[in-house]
């Protein structure tokens, strides 16, 4: 890999999804004996929410149209 002009490289997909680095994790570059390592900082799940266990909760009997009539004022 190359790195860019603004000093970016890309993480190959292999190693991002082996890790769990999505967009907005934090890593940090370590050097050790003259080699850099890319590590992933540990703290909070960076993971994006997911919404899936979510689905199928709401209890309320109204159409869509309904509700968005209610957020939108009208």
């Amino acid at each position: 890999m190359r790195v860019t002009t603004k000093g970016q490289v890309t993480i190959p997909r292999q190693i991002r999804e082996k890790l769990g680095i999505v967009p907005a994790t934090e890593v940090d570059f370590v050097e050790e004996n003259g080699r850099i390592y890319l590590v992933k900082k540990a703290g909070p799940s960076t993971r994006k929410p997911t919404f899936s266990k979510l689905r199928g909760v709401a209890t309320v009997k109204m159409t869509t149209d309904e509700i968005m009539a209610l957020t939108r004022g009208a």
